[in-house]
């Protein structure tokens, strides 16, 4: 079958992307043509990226965007192109964007096109971080829109169990929901390489206020012996900040250029014994199945997306959002042993490997076109 992957970003570090990326490689292995489109943002910066591009072996075509407010909120036209390249699928992310609705359009011009929408779990308690124009929005897009408009995506696939209740109180049939966690490339869950430094601390992802970065900062002046490594993506304004807060950056905190290329990351949570992720608001993260999925001690905040991954004593902990002290403790006195291979395989591998998703496509591929020659 022809599948058109549809995203915001598929430049820059951008987690949906990464999950973009991985699928869309997945289904070009199970036999299908598949095509991704997004916008032509950068994430994590004001770039601008090539029209066209080839990674991994998909081909991408990016669009002019307006941005209209928000990290991820933004105008972009892709109805002619996907007419031309006439999807018998259409896999839309994110749940509240213009995107999304757009794909809905395109089924009526398109003959038996189906549409799946995978929501990227942004029903966060709170609307945490988001002002007041923001919430405002989306609360009114829950309220008007989403109901209107949910149901007529063909299938609606959640990443987290924690969403079930969110989708349930804006009307999804329930039979139209499955469950497709992100996933992991296998290459993550190799041998494990060389012993890692005992004393070191990796954070992975874009330095963002979403981030807490601050957070880091305080641990690494109540830890002095260890080693603290930030690796991603610096939003300038938030590193300002950062700078203005602490004018003396805590000697034992380096931070690095993001990395890109799937070997040299495994290489740098292999050279560090712990992994952190101080995030305010997660829905699923994804470099915390990679950490996981390296035997790396983890210790997260507490957000819904620790909560989806963590089992607490088991393969990690999980503290308070403002209690470095409490995360300093685990690491010191409450050392949770790295996940040997047998558990990586049943905490990790068994829910979020490549042969699931292939799996649960297959049944969904199979209930959408069932009775239908595809």
């Amino acid at each position: 079958m022809k599948i058109l992957e549809v995203c915001p970003y598929s430049a820059g570090v951008c987690g949906v992307f990464n999950r973009v990326l991985t699928e869309s490689k997945a289904l070009k292995e199970m036999g299908h043509d598949v095509h991704i489109f997004s916008s032509n943002a950068t994430k994590g910066s004001k770039k601008k990226a090539e029209k066209e591009d080839i990674l991994g072996g998909i081909s991408i075509t990016r669009f002019p965007h307006i941005k209209l407010g928000g990290e991820s909120f933004m105008k972009w036209n892709y109805r002619k192109e996907a007419r031309e390249y006439a999807p018998d699928i259409i896999i839309v992310h994110n749940y509240r964007h213009l995107h999304t609705t757009q794909a809905l359009k395109i089924k009526e011009e398109l003959k038996n096109c189906k549409v799946i929408l995978v929501t990227h779990a942004p029903f966060i308690k709170g609307n945490i971080t988001r002002k007041f124009i923001s919430k405002a929005t989306v609360n009114l897009y829950d309220k008007f829109i989403g109901p209107k408009t949910i149901n007529k995506f063909d299938a609606i696939i959640r990443i987290c169990n924690w969403e079930e209740p969110f989708l349930m109180d804006i009307g999804v049939d329930r039979n139209k929901v499955y469950n497709v966690p992100n996933v992991l490339p296998n290459i993550y869950f190799q041998t494990i390489g060389e012993k890692p430094i005992n004393k070191s601390v990796l954070f992975l992802g874009r330095v963002t206020p979403v981030k807490n970065i601050e957070f880091i900062y305080e641990l690494a002046k109540l830890m002095p012996d260890f080693n603290f490594s930030i690796v991603g993506p610096v939003e300038e304004s938030y590193f300002l900040k950062l700078s203005l807060k602490y004018p003396v950056r805590p000697k034992n905190i380096t931070f690095y250029p993001p990395i890109y290329n799937v070997n040299d990351k495994i290489k740098a949570y292999d050279n560090h014994k712990y992994f952190i992720l101080p995030s305010i608001r997660e829905a699923m993260p994804q470099s915390l199945l990679e950490a996981m999925s390296r035997g790396k001690t983890c210790i997260s905040t507490n957000t819904d997306g620790a909560h989806e991954i963590i089992i607490p004593k088991t393969n990690g902990y999980i503290c308070g959002n403002n209690t470095p002290e409490e995360a300093r403790d685990y690491i010191l006195f409450n050392e949770v042993q790295p996940l040997s291979k047998d558990k990586i395989i049943d905490h990790v591998f068994d829910n979020n490997s490549i042969d699931v998703l292939k799996k649960t496509y297959n049944e969904i591929f199979k209930d959408l076109f069932q009775g239908e020659s595809k």
